[in-house]
């Protein structure tokens, strides 16, 4: 049976998103969690969950990147004898199993659009019906998503509807990236160490080298707190016997000179030479000043007709809104 998870960790990042968390947890409605890969998005969940009125209730978890839209249609709503192919009794989808708690939507941005609708109708009505089924089912279930994504941007550009992403997000809880958390990254490894050390049968740990421990704060840990954990436990393994201090950490498991991408790179154009020379050095930042100037521009050079402007960077109507609404900018009678 599944309990509240342990977050370890003292930092004010983390900190500010637990009070977040503890805020929210009673309030039963829609939250989505966004942040990096491996930043404890569900434990998150699994906090809003069991700090709240549900808590006795199931916690019922599915990765929407994990299955095609058709299994990941039957696993959600559930089906009838006969609905397809080898459906030979009823069965129950994750929002029955999940109901009177939580269900917990995993990579929520890879959902297909067919059933972002489906669950749509769900999340307003707390009514389904079972793939090859005519009865209505009621169910009374909180929905907490989890992406990496941008929905926003995902939901300008079509691939994401816009009033899902409404009823999702009543608040909104991200997940620090461990490089913000300050101290908290010698508290992981240490934590991981010690229960890796004990699991291979070492009688302590006796700690970290000055250049394990220097290495630890320069990495910039793209993977967050799941690579951090893969890392110590490599790097014990790759130590054997010896119960010494981790003298050094293994971040590249590859051999010394090869890395995974083994393709030569593209040859350089006088198109990529000069964007090399001239790399943002925050790429998100950067691509989002871009299109804000963009629309200012198409707004100005069509008198701010949104209908001309969408038309003018090859957008729909509700897209050029939807960026708008992004970036923060009024019509011109709204501004002046």
């Amino acid at each position: 049976m599944e309990t509240m998870q342990t977050v370890i960790g003292e930092s004010h990042a983390l900190n500010t998103a637990l009070d977040h968390i503890s805020n929210l947890a009673e309030i039963d409605r829609s939250i989505l969690v966004t942040g990096e890969r491996g930043t404890g998005k569900e434990i998150a969940a699994n906090r809003l969950h069991f700090l709240s009125s549900r808590w006795q209730g199931p916690f019922i978890k599915l990765n929407c990147a994990s299955l095609p839209e058709n299994l990941l249609d039957s696993e959600l709503f559930g089906y009838e004898p006969g609905a397809f192919t080898g459906a030979r009794r009823s069965h129950q989808g994750r929002f029955e199993r999940a109901d009177g708690g939580t269900l917990f939507l995993d990579e929520l941005g890879t959902m297909p659009l067919a059933l972002q609708e489906k669950l749509l109708r769900v999340i307003e009505y707390g009514e389904l019906e079972r793939i090859g089924g005519s009865q209505t089912i009621t169910v009374d279930v909180r929905i907490v998503a989890a992406t990496n994504a941008d929905l926003p941007v995902m939901a300008a550009k079509g691939e994401f509807r816009w009033d899902l992403l409404d009823r999702l997000t009543f608040d909104v809880v991200n997940m620090p990236p461990l490089r913000a958390r300050d101290g908290d990254i010698t508290l992981l490894a240490e934590h991981f160490a010690v229960r890796f050390a004990a699991e291979s049968g070492w009688h302590h740990f006796p700690g970290f080298s000055p250049n394990a421990k220097s290495e630890l704060y320069r990495y910039d840990w793209p993977g967050n707190v799941r690579e951090l954990r893969n890392v110590i436990e490599r790097s014990l393994h790759r130590q054997g016997e010896d119960e010494g201090q981790i003298a050094e950490l293994v971040i590249n498991p590859w051999p010394r000179g090869q890395t995974e991408i083994t393709e030569s790179p593209p040859p350089e154009t006088p198109a990529t030479k000069v964007l090399n020379s001239e790399l943002p050095r925050n790429l998100r930042a950067a691509l989002d000043q871009q299109e804000a100037s963009w629309l200012e521009q198409a707004l100005d050079q069509t008198a701010n007709n949104q209908k001309q402007a969408a038309a003018l960077l090859g957008l729909s109507y509700d897209q050029i809104r939807g960026l708008m609404r992004k970036h923060g900018l009024r019509s011109r009678s709204q501004r002046s």
